[in-house]
């Protein structure tokens, strides 16, 4: 499925969107985060966390690159977890 049509899902609510962007990113977005925090478990709950942080964010957001703007949710998210992690130690 071509990322218009995935965001397209995304604006009307579709929880296949969701469905769609695990297929076609999730791996992508599971080495961003692994890559961040070393850790399968942090990682995955990163990920997931991309996707609710999707699904709240559009609309009003429409990204043109879908990966691009999956990427950089993941990142931060990833990012968010790695300073909260060493702060406690």
């Amino acid at each position: 499925m071509k990322d218009e049509q995935i965001v397209g899902l995304y604006w009307d609510r579709n929880e296949d969107a969701i469905r769609q962007t695990q297929l076609k990113y999730g791996s992508y977005l599971s080495k961003v985060a692994d890559n961040i925090l070393a850790n399968l478990e942090d990682s995955q709950e990163c990920v997931n966390d991309t996707y609710l942080g999707a699904w709240n964010s559009m609309p009003p957001h429409k990204p043109v690159v879908l990966a691009t703007y999956l990427g950089k949710l993941t990142r931060r998210i990833s990012i968010d977890v790695f300073r909260k992690k060493n702060r406690e130690k």
